[in-house]
C-alpha cells in the first residue's frame, strides 16, 4: 500500500494470487470445500488496511483463537 498499491491488490496479492502462484489450489480464497484460515479485524482492511495490524480473532481449523490483547 505505501507503493500506491490499493488495499484489495494487497490482500489478493497474499492470499489467492500466492496460492496460485505456488499452484496450491484448495486455499488462497474463501469457498465451499476450500480449506481457510481467517482473521477477523476491528474495521475494513479495504478502506484501511492498517486494521490488519491489529487481529481480534484468527479461525484456523474451526477452533477461534483470540487476541486478549487486541484494541
Amino acid at each position: 500500500v505505501q507503493w500506491g498499491l490499493p488495499p484489495a491488490a494487497v490482500l489478493k496479492a497474499a492470499t489467492v494470487t500466492a496460492a496460485e502462484l505456488i499452484n496450491v489450489t484448495d486455499r488462497g480464497r474463501l469457498a465451499e470445500g476450500l480449506l481457510a484460515d481467517i482473521i477477523a479485524v476491528p474495521g475494513n482492511p479495504l478502506e484501511d488496511i492498517s486494521v490488519t495490524q491489529n487481529v481480534d480473532f484468527v479461525m484456523k481449523g474451526g477452533k477461534v483463537f483470540r487476541n486478549d490483547k487486541a484494541n
